[in-house]
């Protein structure tokens, strides 16, 4: 029997949802659209999910960790960026009584938050250094009076014993720790005052506590459970993929062909998107910005050396324009929610998986196709374990880092899934090859090295292990400078034995050594050669040295050509597109009457829905996803008059309810469930959430398949050969022939011996009629 598929990615990003939460500014007061929900009906998180933030579905582990908070109990929630993680907190915000405090340990990520939960009527605020003391305490005040849903606050500033007696006089719904990988010290992101929460558990052991994050392997998993007091909290862990990140990585460097072959990239696959690219120092951040700049592309700088005043308006800049590139160290990204940057790209190695997962993790939180680019060379590897050496950590920590270190080498090496790889580091195994990484689309090739590898050895032992990469490879390729001369060693064995390929090749092998164990470098940052690891048993050929085909000469997969897309968002026909501009340009005239980004009033998917079905009156607007009570309220009048005039103009009269002559005849219902589909939802799931039989649902798919408005492999996966069968029986029995609107199926679903669902054979006719 055939699978069903489901209809878009499974993801809960920020744009399938709704933008994530946030706390209102300081000193407002809108009434708060949860009210109702605290009565005790039936199913008040899921009246929240639906009246304030517009949606009519929890997505994975949501409901079971919503659950668990309303009911009293702990939470630790590991989900990927953009996984939907503010709301497992602010739905119970939004049910229990009191306040939630939210602890989140950036300013500029707190009145980012802000914004979003002000669009859905939350009370909400925060306290921080930004404020001024009158503000302060108008919100300390609202926080006392109970007329706060949630309040945000940083960790430092909730430890002080001023802040917790306050909140000892407060009615408290929740703690929700975010970013809680912050609280390990073996972690990218390690904040020292994370580790003073532990007091939370002491003095409010009644109230419910969530720690959040989208990276964390088991050590610090285990770490964030012991530091915070979480022992008896139940673990939810979703799955770390991001199926719609193609990851791409490349052994250019990051020098000048790096960031050529960076821009090739960007030039074919994002020639008009918002993009962040990290670079390790600040020097290469403001080079590479103006580089960027220089080729015509609206490129902002932002590291800490920065005025903060400076690094505001440049988030604000990213945030609120289009087409937008922020070239940026580490200090760039975190509480970043723009959902529609289309690419992330490294141009220096990072410091481990967990930095690199999160950061590319930045891209695509719409659940749209993005990429994730990379190039890295062994200066990247040099100078990252040298930081490790030099770094003011016990030995434990700076082993532990070596470690992490070594991990991240062998994705960048590696000739397997990348996709995989990454799974497998946060404990996921299993999974098959993605067949959307650079090694999955163009399986990189190997070579047995093991001679090429034994030169190098040799040269590096011969030369005293006293030399670096250059000297190396002059060696091997017998360039008789002054240096190489006084020292005689244009005399040794070695001497010119590897002249026969370029220094570019030395260079990668010798990369791919040091990535295997086999080389290493000195660690008081002479950057000299030496021997490591099993390096001898290579020398008497008692192992042999596999290696992939360098890019560094070849070229890396995937930057000059452009990178395909994956069908993950529901296209935009010619005939709906006059629509959805319309509706673009109302809301970008809202969000800047508002000082709002466009996305903080309606994701993309929103107005996608919009267009597919076209409501006519706020009740049918209550059923997009992604338009809330307080949202249809705000802007329904607005949204309301430009499909109006769209349906005038094009002669289709004003309709009922919903309709969508973009989907012919399909009727309101059956525009709902395409819609819905779309947005992500199978048809079971459409079914359940409607209380509709799944068969009604399917013939609503089917009814669209008719259309031309669906495909039948976007409803079923099958083989070519189930394809070629079918086929051939639809000749066999004549059921093609005639006119008949509903042929009679009996004697093919006989000949088939009933081994394909009904509705995937109807779907095949229906694209063949």
């Amino acid at each position: 029997m055939m699978a069903q598929r489901a209809g878009g990615e499974d993801l809960m990003g920020s744009d399938l949802f709704g933008t994530p939460d946030g706390a209102r500014a300081p000193g407002s007061a809108a009434a708060s659209p949860a009210g109702s929900a605290r009565d005790g009906s039936v199913d008040a998180a899921q009246d929240v999910l639906e009246q304030v933030f517009g949606y009519k579905h929890f997505r994975f582990h949501q409901r079971a960790i919503v659950d668990t908070l309303i009911a009293g109990g702990d939470a630790l929630a590991l989900m990927p960026t953009g996984g939907g993680k503010s709301l497992c907190y602010q739905v119970p915000a939004l049910v229990r009584k009191g306040t939630a405090i939210v602890v989140s340990p950036l300013i500029a990520l707190m009145q980012d938050q802000v914004d979003a939960l002000e669009q859905h009527g939350v009370k909400a605020a925060y306290i921080n250094s930004s404020l001024t003391p009158d503000e302060r305490a108008a919100n300390e005040w609202a926080l006392r009076a109970g007329e706060l849903d949630l309040l945000y606050i940083a960790p430092e500033r909730l430890v002080q014993e001023r802040t917790l007696s306050l909140l000892e006089r407060t009615k408290l719904a929740l703690f929700a720790i975010d970013e809680a990988h912050c609280v390990s010290q073996w972690g990218h992101d390690f904040r020292p005052e994370y580790r003073q929460l532990s007091i939370l558990a002491e003095r409010f052991p009644k109230v419910p506590r969530i720690a959040l994050t989208a990276t964390a392997d088991e050590r610090t998993r285990a770490e964030i459970v012991q530091q915070l007091g979480l022992e008896g909290a139940q673990q939810f862990v979703a799955s770390f993929d991001r199926p719609n990140i193609r990851y791409l990585i490349s052994d250019a460097g990051g020098g000048a062909v790096g960031r050529r072959r960076m821009w090739d990239f960007i030039a074919t696959n994002h020639a008009q998107d918002a993009g962040i690219v990290y670079c390790l120092s600040r020097r290469a951040v403001e080079e590479t910005a103006q580089w960027l700049s220089d080729q015509g592309r609206v490129a902002l700088a932002y590291h800490a050396g920065m005025p903060a005043e400076q690094r505001r308006i440049v988030q604000a800049r990213f945030l609120a324009e289009e087409s937008i590139i922020v070239v940026a160290t580490i200090a760039f990204g975190m509480g970043i929610d723009k959902p529609d940057v289309r690419f992330v790209a490294h141009l220096n190695l990072p410091k481990s998986i967990e930095a690199y997962y999160q950061e590319t993790g930045r891209a695509g939180r719409d659940g749209a196709s993005s990429n994730a680019w990379m190039a890295y060379g062994l200066n990247d590897i040099t100078q990252q374990r040298q930081w490790i050496v030099q770094s003011d950590g016990s030995d434990l920590h700076k082993r532990v880092q070596r470690g992490k270190l070594d991990a991240l080498i062998d994705l960048c090496e590696g000739v397997t899934c990348r996709r995989q790889a990454l799974l497998s580091y946060f404990g996921e195994t299993g999974s098959p090859p993605c067949g959307n990484c650079d090694n999955c689309i163009a399986p990189p090739q190997t070579v047995d090295a093991t001679r090429d590898a034994q030169m190098v050895l040799s040269a590096v032992y011969r030369t005293g292990e006293s030399f670096g990469v250059t000297y190396v490879v002059d060696v091997l390729t017998g360039k008789a400078d002054e240096r190489i001369t006084r020292n005689g060693h244009d005399a040794i064995k070695t001497f010119g034995i590897g002249r026969d390929q370029k220094a570019s090749y030395w260079k990668a092998l010798i990369r791919q050594l040091v990535a295997a164990g086999y080389l290493a470098q000195d660690e008081e940052g002479y950057q000299t050669m030496v021997l490591a690891g099993d390096a001898r048993a290579l020398l008497k050929g008692e192992a042999t040295f596999n290696v992939r085909k360098s890019t560094a000469h070849a070229g890396a997969k995937g930057e000059g050509a452009r990178v395909a897309k994956r069908r993950d968002v529901p296209a935009i026909t010619a005939e709906q597109q006059p629509l959805f501009d319309a509706l673009r340009a109302t809301r970008s005239a809202l969000a800047k009457a508002s000082k709002l980004p466009a996305f903080r009033i309606f994701a993309d998917r929103t107005l996608i829905e919009l267009v597919q079905v076209m409501p006519a009156d706020k009740r049918a607007l209550e059923q997009i996803n992604g338009l809330g009570t307080v949202k249809v309220e705000r802007y329904g009048a607005q949204l309301l008059e430009v499909i109006a005039q769209h349906r005038a103009a094009r002669g289709s009269g004003s309709g009922s309810g919903s309709g969508s002559d973009a989907d012919g005849d399909v009727s309101a219902e059956a525009a709902r469930s395409l819609a819905q589909f779309r947005s992500g939802l199978g048809v079971e799931a459409i079914a359940a959430a409607r209380g509709l039989p799944p068969e009604t649902v399917y013939e609503h798919m089917i009814g669209a398949v008719e259309q031309g408005a669906l495909e039948t492999a976007d409803l079923f996966d099958y083989d070519d050969e189930d394809l070629d069968e079918i086929h051939a029986i639809f000749e066999r029995c004549g059921t093609l022939k005639g006119g008949d609107a509903s042929p009679d199926l009996a004697p093919v679903m006989k000949a088939l011996g009933d081994r394909f669902e009904r509705a995937f054979v109807r779907c095949l006719l229906a694209e063949l009629r």
